[in-house]
């Protein structure tokens, strides 16, 4: 009876020591709360958990677009019934790096758990306790508008097996400091593979095409790798951080979902944090291979689309398409211009674009639509041109592809 009488105590001790171990963590400490609030504008959690038709910060219900239907994000405020208040810590983890909600059922990693799996747990808490502190809102969020059978949230355990990697970030002992910093900040919190990573049929991630660019919400987001051409080779660490903090630099204006990402997430981060950013993306080696020779002058429809940019594009990007620098951005040796998928420039081209305001760039300055003035022919022309003249290269465009970038957004915005 004596040794049951010390195992029931000595149960009880260890119990009692994680209880106290529990506590410690003191989650109205304003050091981990504001930790909390730093991590989360990182992980950019109220970009897709804040709906902007209301603009509860947290509330959900706000449908964030897939290649297989809209997917409503869920309440993740304190509120006990219908947000995350009556959760445990270790539900809420379990949720964010498995994919599992706290009544058992999948996730779809439009929730982007398979990244978020590389957060620590102390961040994970310190995010926990930041949400703790938002105004507890009301709101059973609808469902999801996904097709059978992937409204199935069961088939998610075949997904997983298939395509989630769990495991914490592990420093890679041979980089520095800094570009670990770097790999646990893209590699976890700002999920960047979860757009810039093409993905296969099933919506898994290509792990061997990392970051090298994949279409997402009507747009495609490019190569980030330090690939030449169509990657980030001729940007400077520099030039990646203005981009980050400002949604400008010398190649470019951050526009659409990066626009937003920018406003919200990356420009509130701090200098070193983007700095390190910048270290490891530049050393992703991506797909460097021989770019395309560039489409001949004399080709019939470069010869069109250089009238047309002459006449509509050249008083804002300029004739040596080099733009203003910090308002108009350059054309020549853009990135985003020589992409594999010109989707993005045709969208800009046909619709118009903003692109992001921020306290160190407030400007914000618009690309007018010119749907209304260039059919499919002349759309492809001129994107044509531009993605072929300066020293740039890439594939032409056809007017078939400029018909279905048309099609497609006349179809969201009806």
């Amino acid at each position: 009876m004596r040794n049951w009488r010390h195992v029931v105590l000595a149960i009880l001790a260890i119990a009692a020591g994680a209880g106290i171990a529990r506590a410690a963590i003191d989650k109205q400490d304003f050091g981990l709360v504001e930790r909390g609030r730093y991590l989360t504008i990182a992980a950019d959690c109220n970009g897709c958990h804040t709906d902007p038709k209301d603009g509860r910060a947290f509330a959900g219900g706000r449908p964030i677009e897939t290649p297989f239907g809209n997917v409503i994000a869920s309440n993740i405020t304190p509120d006990r019934e219908t947000g995350i208040g009556a959760w445990t810590d270790d539900e809420f983890i379990r949720a964010v790096t498995r994919g599992i909600s706290r009544n058992g059922t999948h996730l779809y990693p439009a929730m982007p758990y398979p990244y978020y799996a590389r957060v620590s747990r102390d961040d994970l808490i310190a995010i926990r306790a930041y949400l703790a502190t938002a105004q507890p809102v009301k709101n059973r969020v609808g469902g999801n508008s996904l097709p059978f059978p992937l409204d199935i949230r069961y088939g998610m355990v075949a997904w997983n097996k298939l395509f989630y990697r769990p495991g914490a970030f592990h420093a890679v002992p041979q980089k520095s400091a800094e570009w670990n910093r770097g790999a646990y900040l893209v590699e976890g919190l700002m999920h960047c593979g979860a757009c810039h990573t093409p993905k296969n049929v099933a919506g898994g991630d290509k792990t061997s095409e990392f970051l090298q660019g994949s279409p997402v919400q009507g747009w495609f987001a490019p190569d980030i790798t330090n690939a030449g051409g169509h990657g980030l080779k001729d940007w400077s660490t520099d030039d990646v951080v203005a981009y980050l903090r400002t949604g400008h630099n010398r190649f470019s204006a951050a526009t659409g979902p990066m626009g937003e990402q920018v406003e919200r997430s990356s420009s509130r981060l701090t200098s070193a944090d983007l700095h390190a950013v910048a270290v490891y993306l530049k050393d992703q080696p991506g797909n460097d291979q021989k770019p395309p020779a560039p489409v001949a002058e004399s080709d019939s429809a470069m010869k069109l689309g250089s009238q047309i940019y002459a006449d509509e594009c050249s008083a804002c990007h300029a004739p040596d398409g080099k733009g203003q620098p910090g308002l108009f951005p350059s054309l020549a040796g853009s990135p985003a211009v020589q992409s594999t998928d010109p989707s993005s420039l045709l969208r800009v081209v046909l619709y118009g674009t903003r692109s992001v305001a921020t306290d160190d760039a407030p400007t914000a300055p618009a690309m007018p639509a010119f749907g209304w003035l260039l059919n499919d022919r002349q759309a492809a022309a001129v994107v044509t041109y531009v993605r072929n003249s300066w020293g740039n290269a890439a594939a032409a465009v056809s007017d078939g592809q400029a018909r279905n970038v048309r099609s497609m957004l006349a179809h969201r915005n009806e």
